[in-house]
């Protein structure tokens, strides 16, 4: 919890201030504890009028506005550092999961992360703004207290000491579990933002399968365990609130029978004495067990600062903080694959061992069987998911010390079905771009990928709405939207997934075109199937059931590679080379 004392510390000017007004709240106690002595003593047993009081009343206003607002001042300090505490955490937290390397950015669930960085970072809060202060208050509150009660009557601060300790000792014990508790709940809470986010995006894939009431029941279950935890909390809270008046009311009883039996039966204590240790000795015992309830809530908190805080400790030897970001290449990259390999979990299927070497502005396709690897590859490329053995590096640099921000200002990775957001069709060419972009730039990167036309035949041209998923646009023009983010972007690698698949020919062919042009400024690496694709790339990285069959030209690969040639034969229905 190293961690933790640091980010304490980070605010010691208001940790002292706070340490000097409990000294001044213990002093308030005190004093306030003298003066209704003073004032009770004086009225029913000296008999004095109301006049002659009225100076201590005065004082004891005065004590009792010291007393609220070092309170107040104490609590609102907590409050502060609990604040900047939680926005600098988020902020922490934010950069982290932001700045990430590839390897680790796709480790875990988005909606995890998430609740950690909203509903995590929220459970620190009462560490900071009740615990701290309270802490302070019940170590140096009590210790004022007994040495007043010492000066006054050993007997009292010796029942005093030996009950008190029955208090932190049964702090502890429920402490820990409390800890281990809270840290329980925001795991299932994690785990239940995870399930609940990954089931809103696959509702439409659970229907198809007929999922549902499977999901549905794993929510449930997820949902449950959540709820079973936070009631487990709330059942010590309660123990531990009862134990806490059982022990200071015995306690508080066994001084008051000890005093009266001094000044009734012996008649050694006079009154004065007697009722300032029992105005003192009930406020001793609520300075614990105020720190009672908050040490359950601080060991709540704790538990949830330390889960927050274990997102900082996650291995990331290949970030290395601090450092500046990858820069985008100006010239283009050369991309090396060596050894490269990656098992699916919980499936047979391996990629293994391809090595190739992809040069700047080369035209690559990636071919082979259906369950080949072909997209396996591609997301490798594109940093996706992360070699299992060996390494891609982009001019001598591993793609794991990038961060995911730095590769993917890189490329633009064009899918087979690209998916458009409601809003214009400017807005969807644009999304990728971080600075805001002209609209005449819009429309340069339009008309090389062939969209022009269909813009100016629409009303509103670039500002036409499109509906969520593209409603109102054809797969080809789609495709071609696709096409126009990647010229507006100018990325230095293009990532192709089969983006021809299911068009006809004519736009297929417009594609092709905008393609070749993309290719004039960058490296196009394509998953392929149709022959005219294949023929023209200048290397063709030819995979067979997970396995880099050969790599090479069409014309080397039909000549050496008989699986190839076969694959060639079939593509031209059975007719000869």
């Amino acid at each position: 919890m190293q961690k933790l004392k640091q980010t304490v510390w980070l605010y010691k000017k208001r940790i002292f201030l706070l340490l000097g007004l409990t000294v001044l709240l213990g002093s308030a106690i005190i004093a306030q504890a003298f003066a209704m002595t003073s004032i009770v003593d004086g009225v029913f047993l000296k008999k004095q009028s109301f006049s002659e009081v009225i100076p201590w009343l005065v004082v004891l206003l005065i004590i009792l506005l010291l007393r609220s607002l070092s309170d107040f001042q104490s609590k609102r300090i907590g409050v502060s550092i609990a604040s900047d505490v939680k926005r600098s955490i988020r902020r922490e937290l934010l950069t982290k999961y932001a700045g990430s390397s590839i390897q680790l950015a796709g480790k875990g669930q988005t909606g995890k992360k998430v609740s950690m960085l909203l509903d995590g970072v929220d459970e620190m809060d009462s560490f900071y703004s009740q615990f701290i202060p309270q802490v302070m208050q019940s170590t140096f509150v009590p210790i004022l207290v007994l040495i007043i009660i010492f000066t006054q009557h050993v007997n009292s601060g010796i029942i005093l000491i030996v009950s008190a300790p029955f208090i932190p000792i049964y702090m502890i014990v429920i402490g820990i579990k409390t800890q281990k508790k809270s840290e329980e709940k925001l795991e299932k809470l994690a785990s239940f933002s995870g399930t609940f986010l990954d089931t809103l995006k696959g509702l439409v894939t659970l229907k198809l399968f007929d999922q549902t009431n499977r999901q549905k029941d794993e929510l449930e279950k997820s949902s449950l365990g959540f709820r079973d935890t936070t009631l487990d909390i709330l059942k010590i809270a309660f123990t531990q609130s009862f134990a806490l008046e059982l022990i200071s009311m015995l306690s508080i009883g066994i001084v008051a029978l000890e005093l009266a039996i001094q000044m009734i039966i012996y008649k050694s204590m006079p009154f004065f004495t007697a009722f300032l240790i029992l105005i003192l000795v009930p406020e001793f015992f609520t300075s614990l067990k105020e720190l009672g309830t908050t040490f359950h809530n601080g060991r709540s908190s704790m538990g949830a600062t330390k889960k927050v805080l274990e997102q900082f400790e996650e291995e990331d030897t290949l970030v290395v903080w601090g450092k500046e970001e990858m820069p985008k290449h100006d010239t283009l990259p050369t991309i090396q694959l060596e050894q490269v390999s990656y098992t699916y979990p919980e499936s047979e299927f391996q990629l293994q061992t391809v090595t190739a070497t992809i040069l700047p502005k080369q035209k690559i396709a990636i071919v082979g069987a259906s369950g080949s690897g072909k997209s396996t590859l591609l997301h490798l490329l594109a940093g996706m998911i992360t070699p299992e053995h060996g390494s891609i590096n982009i001019n001598s640099e591993n793609l794991t010390n990038y961060t995911e921000a730095s590769w993917l200002d890189q490329l633009s990775y064009i899918s087979q079905h690209p998916y458009m957001f409601s809003g214009t069709i400017a807005e969807n060419i644009a999304m990728g771009m971080k600075d805001k972009v002209d609209e005449k730039v819009i429309r340069e990167a339009a008309q090389l990928a062939g969209l022009l036309p269909l813009i100016n035949s629409l009303e509103n041209g670039l500002q036409t709405i499109i509906g969520e998923a593209g409603r109102g646009l054809s797969s080809g023009e789609k495709q071609r939207v696709s096409l126009a983010r990647a010229f507006l972007k100018k990325p230095n690698i293009v990532l192709l997934d089969e983006p021809t698949r299911g068009l006809d020919l004519a736009t297929e062919k417009i594609l092709q075109q905008s393609i070749e042009k993309l290719n004039e400024r960058a490296t196009v690496i394509t998953v392929a199937h149709r022959l005219h694709t294949i023929t023209n790339a200048d290397q063709i990285i030819f995979l067979e059931k997970g396995q880099l069959k050969a790599n090479g030209t069409h014309a080397y690969l039909l000549e050496h590679i008989p699986s190839y040639k076969e694959m060639v034969l079939i593509q031209k229905g059975g007719a000869g080379i």
